[in-house]
């Protein structure tokens, strides 16, 4: 598959990846290499990652414990603290091998410690393949509210090995599929279209929608890299989605959802709201809510809950002079950006979904 490339960085696919960061290493001079896991990807993927790594540099493996909820401030310290005692320098190198917690958490460090270190993505997950690696965004959670801390910068390249998802159990695949279905909401109907029929999709299939959806983030982001306009359009699904995986993150009786099983049930809801308040078609709505319920488990959100979660929207990174702005549809392929909706119609659309 052909390299994606931008002003700052590229993303290389398989083989070429490696080609790519073998010749990387060897034009430059680092000190060292550290390489950041979690416990799943120290297991599953990081002998792959070192089969194909050809370097004298000396390298250092740190491990992070895996999941949502240890992306945060006290990961970080370990890290830094990590990385200062096995003696990290400005020319070392950070290459984040896992998935979207490790490359937002990887990343975040990297651009903090000692004012910045270069560093390289790897994902592991079919999401951060498809989202997480791509445009530039790390950082961490601030409790059980995402992605309170970061900054927007990009390492020097992603490679997308799609090996790697023979590792994935079958939940955190869909879990990706969510980001993928988002992309052909808002920019491209024909993409959307190629996933109405996933039953016939083959592992080439799935490559091939893989590069079409980080070219589709990737042009979204070159465009607007700092979320002024165009990008905030990659954040439809999430403001109601954000704010159901915060609450089922922090409520002790529920089950943590994966982000993508989170933001399938946000857009489902936006697109409700989006037929209400836009004139989205119904007739596309009640298609978009058969397609992920056909890939997700319908998620149990009480009336007792709606309170709670709407009162989340509140911490979430689009809104403005205390507007809480909605990403919506007004067709597929034509989103609209800083939408304001009531809560009354934020009910409305819960009770859309439960029925």
């Amino acid at each position: 598959m052909t390299s994606i490339t931008t002003d700052t960085y590229a993303v290389h696919f398989n083989a070429t990846g490696y080609r790519e960061l073998n010749n990387y290493l060897k034009n430059n001079r680092f000190s060292k290499l550290f390489i950041i896991v979690d416990t799943n990807t120290h297991t599953h993927c990081l002998p792959h990652f070192m089969s194909k790594l050809e370097t004298d540099l000396e390298c250092e493996i740190i491990e992070i414990e895996a999941g949502e909820a240890h992306k945060n401030i006290d990961t970080c310290v370990g890290v830094w603290n990590a990385l200062s005692e096995l003696g990290a320098d400005r020319k070392s190198l950070i290459i984040n091998v896992g998935g979207g917690v490790v490359t937002d958490l990887g990343g975040f460090v990297a651009c903090t410690f000692k004012r910045g270190l270069k560093y390289i993505n790897v994902p592991t997950s079919l999401l951060a393949m498809v989202d997480a690696s791509v445009g530039g965004k790390t950082g961490i959670d601030l409790g059980a509210l995402k992605n309170q801390v970061g900054v927007i910068s990009s390492g020097d390249m992603v490679i997308v090995d799609t090996s790697f998802l023979d590792t994935l159990p079958q939940n955190h695949l869909k879990s990706g599929l969510a980001e993928m279905l988002k992309h052909g909401l808002i920019y491209d109907p024909s993409y959307w279209n190629e996933f109405l029929d996933l039953n016939n999709l083959t592992l080439d299939d799935l490559d091939i929608l893989i590069h079409q959806s980080v070219e589709i983030k990737n042009t979204i982001v070159t465009e607007d890299p700092n979320e002024h306009g165009l990008r905030k359009t990659l954040n439809f699904g999430h403001t109601l989605g954000h704010a159901i995986e915060s609450y089922f993150l922090s409520a002790s009786d529920r089950k943590e959802l994966l982000h993508g099983e989170a933001i399938a049930v946000g857009m489902i809801m936006e697109t409700y709201i989006s037929s209400e308040l836009l004139g989205f078609p119904k007739n596309d709505l009640e298609i978009i809510k058969e397609t992920f319920l056909k890939i997700f488990k319908k998620v149990t959100i009480e009336a007792s809950d709606h309170n709670a979660i709407i009162d989340l929207l509140k911490y979430d990174k689009k809104n403005e002079h205390g507007n809480i702005n909605f990403v919506l549809l007004k067709e597929i392929g034509a989103p609209k950006i800083d939408c304001l909706v009531e809560n009354e119609l934020l009910i409305k659309a819960f009770e859309f979904y439960r029925l």
